[in-house]
């Protein structure tokens, strides 16, 4: 039987995570460092982090998977 997974929790995690990075990142350039500069010299680390989380929990789901078979 195929897993039902709900992706609201998923939707309003990630939601939740840029809220407080978007005021983190206010707070900090308020005390003098300017973080928004960093931010987007670094943003792509963003997409490599989710691509190997994807690629990670994809391949073990996988195996889950055929070890179930």
């Amino acid at each position: 039987m195929a897993k039902q997974r709900r992706k609201d929790p998923l939707a309003w995690g990630i939601i939740l995570i840029i809220i407080g990075v978007v005021i983190l990142l206010s707070n900090i350039h308020i005390a003098g460092w300017d973080a928004w500069e960093f931010f987007a010299r670094l943003w792509p680390v963003i997409l490599i982090v989710w691509g190997a989380w994807k690629l990670y929990y994809g391949i073990k789901e996988k195996k889950e998977e055929e070890r179930l078979k």
